[in-house]
């Protein structure tokens, strides 16, 4: 114990001496470290997967974490282009509990996809205006919008903008006016099926044009309302998101009981096409937990990407963008490009 005469100079622990061993051999410098003056060179890609075939670690979840990544970093090392589907895939992106992702993932993946040069629309059915607004277009009172369509009969031609950046990304954008839309919609005839009869007459929706759109997501409201009902009478594949945690089952029984009398009623072509694990913390047994729960329930649906929590993937649409404009190789993006490559090369679920 240091007395309360002796300072705290005196009492400190003196530094070993560092001796230098004569012949010792001086490491070499890391290719392109700071301070060798040598560029950062390009690693190729047998070299990452020697890498990968050395690590396999499965004894912690961070150990997984960090392999998932690693395997992910390589996979977009090679920069294949995505593979076009034969025809205009129609995904409805739905799941009546709130807060799973189910906005983050519309946009995300269809920015990923559009970057990568695919054709994709992205409708916005919710009232909230979220896709619209991380998509970076107008979608204030008085823009002709999703309302238009659903109410006014308006056509995508007319209410359809472009995306800022992304040249082949396509916007259809909600506005608040959409709030009154379900109460106007009562009276309509054939109210469920207006979006589809939209979607039927765009010219860019179908099989074999040279011009055609390659996707068209249509992001859903948090219920289980006509907006809703209009997205899946419109679409051919759901895309479901469902959150890593606790209750991310609970009331999924009551969208497919849902899914399956549009099917059986209005819409024979639908099918549960795909399922999103997100917010996933590889550091913690109940994720993995989660994840293997819902691949025993839906199996080859699942897509084995999973998205991570993410502050990037959060901050982005504050700045009127997805992560994949906003940071781009930040966990999260990289984790929405290999969700949409895997989406694209495995093509529609059968």
């Amino acid at each position: 114990m240091v007395s309360r005469e002796t300072s705290f100079e005196e009492a400190r622990v003196p530094e070993p001496e560092i001796v230098s061993r004569e012949g010792a051999e001086t490491p070499p410098p890391v290719v392109g470290a700071f301070g060798t003056g040598e560029p950062a060179r390009v690693r190729t890609a047998a070299e990452l997967e020697a890498d990968l075939r050395d690590f396999d670690d499965q004894s912690t979840p961070l150990a997984r974490a960090i392999e998932a990544e690693l395997r992910v970093r390589q996979r977009l090392s090679y920069n294949d282009p995505l593979p076009r589907p034969a025809r205009t895939r129609v995904m409805v992106v739905a799941n009546q509990k709130g807060g799973v992702g189910k906005t983050t993932t519309t946009v995300n993946l269809a920015a990923a996809l559009a970057m990568h040069g695919l054709r994709v629309l992205v409708v916005d059915l919710d009232p909230q205006g979220n896709a619209s607004t991380a998509l970076g277009v107008e979608h204030h009172r008085g823009v002709a919008s999703s309302y238009d369509v659903l109410v006014d009969g308006a056509t995508i031609e007319e209410v359809v903008q472009q995306h800022p950046d992304i040249e082949s990304l396509y916007v259809v954008p909600a506005t608040i006016d959409l709030a009154g839309a379900e109460i106007e919609l009562v009276s309509v005839v054939a109210r469920e099926s207006r979006l589809r009869k939209a979607l039927a007459a765009y010219n860019r929706i179908g099989d074999g044009e040279e011009n055609r759109l390659d996707y068209v997501f249509i992001d859903c409201p948090p219920s289980l309302g006509l907006l809703t009902l209009n997205a899946l009478v419109a679409g051919v594949e759901m895309l479901i998101p469902i959150q890593a945690e606790y209750y991310a089952l609970e009331g999924l029984g009551q969208l497919v009981e849902t899914i399956e009398m549009v099917k059986a009623h209005l819409n024979h072509e639908l099918t549960i096409s795909t399922i999103l694990v997100t917010m996933y913390d590889a550091r913690t047994n109940l994720a993995a937990g989660v994840a293997e729960e819902v691949r025993s329930h839906f199996r080859d649906q699942v897509l084995h990407t999973t998205i991570p929590r993410s502050v990037r993937v959060s901050e982005a649409p504050s700045y009127g963008q997805t992560v994949m404009t906003y940071d781009p190789g930040s966990p999260g993006a990289l984790s929405y490009l290999e969700a949409a490559r895997e989406l694209a090369v495995r093509g529609t679920w059968a």
